[in-house]
């Protein structure tokens, strides 16, 4: 029965990634796979479904649900005042066309790192990247690799990083959102530097064969040719559109950081990160109130995100707790922990392969450590190297082809297909993520 649990765990895994990738919706997907792993795991299904899904579905969802609700109102607030055009509008002007790449990188970091919804700022920064590549004549189908890496693979583990996956290891921790020190630093500099690089020296190599700018004609709404013709109406249009200034756009975003770093030293980080997005919130809605016409539907459109987005991870989450149930699982975490070599290596292992089987970081992280981290604070590990080892480890696999972002911003963003697309996102968001991991269980082991 074990065996056939090990084969039904990795059954489920393909099914979601088949389903995810052929645009069935995840929270589908994932009661699907359920029900496999739970037929193959011998577990009866009614308690499956209705017990162990559900605990972990709502479980999440009373931890998290005030995070998701004020990070996307925050995220929709920075969107209807304008600030994350006026921000990806400055970089734009900054760094021009010949710095193609680097500046839609840049844009989404500077935004998520800020505290911004990933959402949101691919929305906003896709039209501007779509008129630097267009303008440098760089091929489109890189820009899905430039708007992810940007906006998941270093700005989210970073330490001090507002993001949620850097917020719930400091719940199993005890720990604060600048926890790993130095090393997670280096760690995130190290993907941001050779990130930038890979993907430039890919894009380069791509116009070297002949590859040149050319919008995708599936995936849109839109046709290749109007969305030409519509560009270039507004290149060429002499008029400005109404912007609140970069200064007065970037104090929220600068408030989120510094309250949340200064706030988690002396409080529970997640009560820190609520009050350091309200105070974003209030700020910039009274900075920049006359670009907010629509206040109370801007609220209700941001809470609206916040119930997609959270019941999207929850399901990820259930499908977690029903594969915790089997028994293969339970051999699978006695395994990691029993891996020759630094105690780091089983928890590396053990939460990169829960966030790939679930395709999300933060769902991967609410399924892993309930179960990892008790284990390995009975070994005494310093708790800051096992909160900066754990948020790596769920920037890596992740990024997935069923990965809910990279499903979101290859297709309904930017209208590629994974096909075109993915390559370049599976180089810098998971392939390089991984090896920096590996050599950051290395540093925490040595230091």
């Amino acid at each position: 029965m074990e065996f056939l649990g090990m084969i039904g765990l990795l059954v489920s895994l393909i099914v979601l990634i088949y389903l995810t990738m052929k645009g069935v919706n995840i929270i589908i997907g994932a009661i699907i796979s359920s029900v496999i792993v739970a037929l193959t795991g011998g577990l009866r299904l009614d308690i499956a479904l209705m017990d162990n899904y559900m605990t972990g579905f709502t479980g999440y969802f009373a931890s998290w649900f005030f995070v998701f609700l004020l990070g996307a109102i925050f995220g929709k607030i920075m969107q209807e005042t304008k600030s994350a055009d006026s921000i990806a509008q400055w970089i734009k002007k900054l760094l021009g066309p010949k710095r193609a790449v680097f500046a839609v990188v840049a844009a989404a970091a500077i935004m998520t790192y800020g505290g911004v919804s990933l959402f949101v700022v691919g929305f906003a920064v896709y039209p501007i990247a779509v008129s630097l590549f267009r303008s440098a004549n760089l091929p489109h189908r890189f820009i899905p690799a430039a708007l992810v890496f940007g906006s998941i693979s270093f700005t989210m583990t970073a330490p001090g990083s507002p993001e949620i996956q850097n917020i719930i290891p400091t719940e199993f921790f005890g720990t604060t959102p600048t926890a790993g020190g130095w090393i997670g630093v280096v760690c995130a500099l190290l993907i941001m530097t050779l990130g930038g690089l890979w993907l430039g020296s890919m894009v380069k190599k791509a116009t070297a064969k002949g590859e040149t700018f050319s919008l995708p004609n599936g995936g849109r709404e839109e046709s290749a040719a109007s969305m030409e013709a519509n560009l270039a109406q507004q290149e060429s249009d002499p008029k400005k559109e109404d912007l609140p200034n970069i200064i007065i756009s970037s104090i929220p975003l600068v408030l989120v950081i510094v309250l949340l770093n200064v706030l988690g030293q002396f409080m529970n980080p997640t009560i820190a990160l609520l009050i350091a997005l309200l105070v974003g919130i209030t700020v910039a809605c009274l900075t920049m109130l006359r670009f907010l016409t629509e206040f109370w539907n801007s609220l209700a459109t941001g809470a609206q995100n916040a119930l997609v987005a959270l019941a999207n991870t929850c399901a990820v989450v259930g499908f977690g707790s029903v594969a915790a149930q089997v028994s293969a699982f339970d051999s699978l975490i006695t395994g990691l922990v029993n891996l020759p070599g630094p105690p780091l290596i089983g928890l590396a292992i053990g939460v990169t392969v829960i966030c790939a089987i679930t395709g999300s970081a933060s769902g991967g992280l609410g399924i892993a450590l309930p179960i990892l981290a008790p284990i390995y604070l009975a070994q005494g590990l310093d708790p800051g190297s096992m909160h900066r080892i754990s948020a790596l480890a769920s920037g890596g696999l992740d990024s997935l082809p069923h990965n809910g972002y990279v499903v979101t911003t290859v297709r309904a963003i930017c209208g590629e297909s994974h096909g075109r697309a993915y390559k370049p996102i599976l180089m810098v968001s998971v392939i390089l993520p991984t090896i920096v991991l590996a050599l950051a269980v290395i540093l925490y082991t040595i230091f």
